[in-house]
């Protein structure tokens, strides 16, 4: 049976700060020696972000994880309301075909939550199948699509809302650390959404205009001796990112032999990939990606732009790479060039059809992929 992502919609907040704001914002800034505030300018002016979309930042000093989630609760909403909107809009759907929801996020918790909200305000039918997938990291989106194509699966009829909504900014943390500083450069906030439904018959085409990237697999695999290289832990002051300098030669080294073995069960070899949209976890994470599958580096364009644009966004991250995609003509040897009319609501230009590989890296050390086809 065939599946495909019908629609998809991205949202960030208004507020919008270039690094060079982000970086005199940065907690460590307060205190910092002159030393230290040249070396916190490198590490934020090579992060490979030019700026990023936050919501309003807490006024307190140092805030409590209560206080962070109460600040979660209320902007989380709107942002993966605008999203989901656009999502069904670009679907050309109405929200009661919606059978099932599948919400992700790993910045806020809260019961009643963000799926609960989006059910009242779209607004959905109040039967609607809810499911959440919550901390899983920078991959959980494609967690997120793992669970939407079970639900087609097992019943061709569903029709599946995926929003995946992260407010990194509440967790900007103090202290001289490097994992911290390094969280603190990167990350972002951002919606993105998707709607994921059965092709009606085999070989029929959505509308013209409308999203058809067929989604034909999902894989995942941890990486051996790996448990301490990545983590996000909640803590007394926010959620703490532990990020090893072992990440980037780990994915050089296990990538590539575990992606081999996975892309022949489908039939397919790495260097039949023809579009890439690996999450931009930091420079060093795509540039260890390029090292092991020995990619040429304008492969990894999308990525590179939706990381200088927007920032890390977590979770949501790798939907907008899926939307420049189908936004972008891709010019030779390269992913695309800017659109014309920006990332959010671009129109979709023919993007060159061919396999599409989404990755992305989380705790564990997990790879989590999924393997779609531009027809």
């Amino acid at each position: 049976m065939g599946l495909i992502l019908r629609g998809i919609g991205t949202a960030v907040p208004e507020r919008r700060l270039s690094q060079e704001q982000a970086l005199a914002l940065a907690p460590q800034m307060v205190a910092a020696t002159a030393r230290q505030q040249r070396l916190l300018r490198r590490i934020y002016l090579r992060s490979g972000v030019d700026g990023r979309h936050c919501v309003p930042l807490l006024n307190a000093p140092n805030p409590s994880t209560a206080e962070r989630m109460r600040h979660y609760r209320s902007e989380a909403v709107p942002l993966a309301l605008q999203a989901c909107r656009r999502a069904l809009e670009d679907a050309a759907m109405e929200p009661e075909a919606i059978t099932h929801l599948v919400t992700v996020s790993c910045t806020g918790f809260s019961a009643p939550g963000v799926d609960l909200a989006l059910i009242a305000a779209v607004p959905l039918r109040p039967d609607v199948a809810r499911t959440h997938v919550g901390f899983m990291g920078c991959h959980g989106a494609l967690n997120g699509l793992r669970v939407a194509r079970a639900f087609v699966e097992a019943d061709p009829r569903a029709c599946v809302l995926l929003c995946a909504v992260e407010l990194c900014s509440l967790h900007l943390q103090e202290g001289w650390h490097p994992d911290h500083i390094v969280a603190n450069a990167l990350f972002a906030d951002g919606a993105a959404a998707v709607v994921v439904a059965a092709q009606a018959e085999p070989g029929s085409e959505p509308e013209p205009g409308r999203p058809c990237l067929r989604l034909r697999a999902c894989g995942s695999t941890v990486i051996p001796a790996s448990s301490d290289a990545m983590a996000w832990i909640i803590e007394n002051h926010g959620f703490s990112m532990a990020l090893s300098a072992r990440v980037p030669g780990l994915i050089a080294a296990r990538l590539r032999p575990w992606l081999e073995g996975w892309l022949a069960a489908h039939g397919l070899s790495v260097a039949a990939i023809r579009h890439w949209a690996v999450h931009p976890g930091g420079p060093r994470i795509l540039g260890a990606v390029l090292e092991s599958v020995g990619l040429d580096p304008g492969r990894l364009d999308g990525s590179r732009e939706v990381l200088r644009r927007y920032g890390n966004m977590s979770s949501a991250t790798v939907l907008f790479i899926l939307q420049r995609l189908l936004a972008t003509p891709p010019a030779a040897g390269h992913a695309g060039e800017e659109p014309a009319s920006g990332l959010l609501g671009a129109p979709r230009a023919g993007a060159a059809s061919g396999p599409c590989l989404a990755l992305g890296f989380g705790p564990g050390l997990t790879v989590e992929a999924v393997l779609f086809e531009l027809p």
